[in-house]
């Protein structure tokens, strides 16, 4: 079997080889893991998964990739003694590119790895390639494989082939836009990136790594936090991101009611809006981005703005953008991947922030406690062409649980730590509308 990769399958298979686009999902536990084991249920995902056991190839001579799959899964779990926490072990996992060697035409899209860690602890990671896995398929994948890890069976129907492309999924007619309104829209996406306002570079020139902080908040101040977006009748999104552009503003000695443009890349899970609509366990990627900007003068109220933002969104979706879109930003990624004089001061930051339109849910239950589960983190590398900070947010067991990743030495972990505490008592300290 064997396919060639979409548009926006092809976008990520230029972005990975940069720095963006390498997805991990890791697991800390108090148990150590049978290795044999192990290693059968991560085949037994590949099987009912088959993408994930495939080859993706590179063509230099037509600069073209494929997907093929010729055999049984043959995955080995990678096996080290580490002297480093967890954030290391995850920060090591999203620096280790094995796609960033062009010289090389076939690679694997997944790989796994078993790390013993200090203090009696282990973590198990699944890196992934981006254009196979988005982050619906990856928290999916690891639950499968917490359930299997717990004694229970694969509870997914298996996949057939090596799955489609979101452009060969996309119904009828939303994906259209006249030709002169596309030519118009990306003169507007490239003039508007000239005017974006970024946070402060610490070093200029292109990143060469990915550097991860978290935010967490306890569950009565997410409570709180989650009566306040559906008070004001907007999703988390919007608060998070409201909270980030007032914190990027106030890292900045600016006067008093000066304007600054902020850019905002939201990305949106379309299975439920396909033809055939896919379900949360479809392996693949079935994101769309949409980008939007918001001029930020200091003083802003948290959920005013949220619902700015939060508008600002229901609009485009309600105009098909998110497909009709699509093409125009991968082409522009690319761009930007080529020339990254284009973006300021070459760092190859095309938004100042990336959320997620929904959260992921978790919920601790029998089987955690059964295979020692003590933490769980998913995010991707993006030091290659990406934004500033990229929140993979979610809420477990009540309380908000954010991995926020950014480049580095593009930012420094003092200026992103101080940035995401900062987001955090803004959230902390909003007041519920009324």
């Amino acid at each position: 079997m064997s396919r060639p990769v979409g548009g926006t399958e092809h976008s990520w298979c230029r972005a990975v080889p940069g720095g963006t686009g390498v997805t991990v999902s890791a697991i800390l536990l108090s148990k150590p893991p049978n290795l044999p084991h192990l290693q059968s249920l991560i085949h037994q995902l590949q099987s009912h998964h088959p993408i994930l056991r495939s080859k993706l190839h590179f063509n230099p001579t037509t600069n073209t990739y494929s997907f093929s799959d010729f055999t049984p899964p043959t995955l080995q779990i990678h096996t080290s003694d580490h002297t480093h926490s967890f954030y290391q072990t995850l920060e090591q996992e999203m620096n280790t590119n094995p796609w960033n060697n062009q010289e090389i035409t076939e690679t694997d899209v997944m790989f796994a790895s078993l790390y013993n860690l200090p203090n009696e602890q282990w973590a198990v990671v699944l890196r992934l390639h981006t254009a196979v896995c988005d982050r619906v398929a990856a928290t999916g994948l690891m639950r499968e494989l917490v359930g299997l890890m717990g004694g229970g069976e694969m509870g997914v129907a298996k996949e057939e082939g090596l799955g489609v492309a979101i452009e060969d999924c996309v119904p009828a007619g939303k994906a259209n836009k006249p030709f002169w309104a596309r030519g118009a829209d990306m003169i507007g996406y490239s003039v508007n990136a000239f005017r974006f306002s970024n946070l402060e570079f610490a070093e200029t020139g292109l990143p060469d790594s990915t550097r991860f902080v978290r935010l967490k908040i306890g569950v009565d101040e997410t409570d709180k936090i989650v009566n306040g977006c559906k008070a004001k009748g907007v999703k988390l999104f919007g608060a998070l991101a409201a909270a980030g552009f007032i914190a990027a503003r106030a890292s900045k000695s600016l006067p008093d009611e000066k304007w600054e443009k902020y850019s905002l890349a939201t990305l949106i899970d379309c299975r439920s809006e396909l033809d055939p609509v896919l379900s949360d366990h479809h392996v693949g990627f079935y994101h769309s981005a949409i980008l939007n900007s918001h001029d930020i003068k200091g003083g802003e109220d948290l959920w005013d703005l949220a619902q700015k933002i939060y508008t600002s969104l229901t609009t485009a979706k309600s105009k098909n953008k998110h497909f009709t879109d699509m093409a125009d930003l991968n082409f522009l990624m690319c761009k930007a991947i080529e020339n990254p004089g284009l973006t300021p001061s070459s760092s190859l930051r095309t938004s100042l922030i990336s959320v997620f339109e929904e959260p992921v849910t978790e919920n601790a239950n029998q089987i955690h406690q059964e295979i020692g589960l003590l933490d769980y983190v998913g995010c991707a590398s993006v030091h290659g062409v990406s934004p500033s900070l990229a929140i993979f947010d979610s809420i477990r067991d009540g309380e908000l649980d954010c991995a926020c990743v950014y480049p580095s030495p593009t930012h420094s972990r003092e200026q992103m730590q101080d940035l995401v505490d900062h987001m955090k008592k803004i959230l902390v300290e909003c007041s519920v509308p009324q």
